[in-house]
């Protein structure tokens, strides 16, 4: 059976401030469904970028990048836009949350724009379920500007979670979180992947959470493997995958 995610030959590349260039190289990169995986590395690494090419966001330079058997790169802008609302669940690291809308209304948000999906009671009902599971829910009628830095994040969480999406994606989902409210909230993504099957990708830098993963993959490993040396991080610590 294929992986449910896979990168071969994938290079990126975007030149940055002036006499800067950032590139990522991966050779290969396997995930099947239903794994749990969280990628670490320094700030620059492209962690966010990886999860970006896996969404479609950004498209490499060469090589290939696979959902479910499907190349990203072969579909449209419009085709990857659709995918990614009706199956693709997204934490972003700055929320992405519309300041014009309340806080359920963005958790609604991907019901709206989604062709093939739709605001019911049913979902309405599940938008204050997740909102109450991680301790917004007295903030669904407030807009984002009121709203503290962790209320934004559960916000995007729930949101990420409506559409009850078979891939999870989250770029520090828990970084702006209190301790336990950051156990809740794992909890919840963890359970979700339970009930769906779904593919639990997370960039963090919390090692304190990183033994409840199947696997934990170092970025600079990838681009080890791809120039065909060893990393620092392998170096010093082993493989941490």
């Amino acid at each position: 059976m294929s992986a449910h995610i896979s990168l071969e030959g994938v290079r990126f590349h975007y030149a940055g401030p002036p006499g800067a260039r950032f590139e990522l190289h991966i050779d290969s990169l396997a995930i099947d469904r239903g794994e749990r995986v969280a990628f670490i590395g320094p700030s620059g690494s492209g962690k966010t970028t990886l999860l970006n090419l896996i969404a479609g966001i950004a498209i490499p330079r060469s090589g290939k990048v696979t959902l479910d058997g499907g190349a990203i790169s072969s579909l449209s802008n419009a085709e990857r836009r659709t995918r990614r609302i009706e199956s693709i669940g997204m934490v972003f690291q700055e929320f992405e949350l519309l300041e014009y809308l309340s806080s359920v209304e963005n958790i609604l948000l991907p019901l709206r724009v989604g062709s093939s999906l739709c605001v019911s009671r049913e979902t309405r009902e599940r938008a204050s379920k997740l909102a109450t599971s991680i301790g917004v829910e007295h903030t669904l009628r407030r807009r984002p500007s009121k709203l503290s830095q962790g209320e934004r994040q559960r916000i995007a969480i729930c949101r990420a979670l409506i559409t009850e999406p078979t891939l999870l994606m989250g770029d520090e989902p828990t970084g702006n979180l209190d301790p336990a409210t950051a156990d809740t909230t794992l909890d919840l993504l963890f359970a979700h992947a339970t009930q769906r099957n779904a593919t639990l990708l997370i960039v963090t830098h919390n090692h304190a959470i990183l033994d409840r993963f199947d696997r934990v993959v170092d970025i600079r490993d990838l681009h080890a493997a791809s120039n065909g040396t060893q990393s620092p991080a392998s170096t010093a610590q082993g493989s941490p995958s």
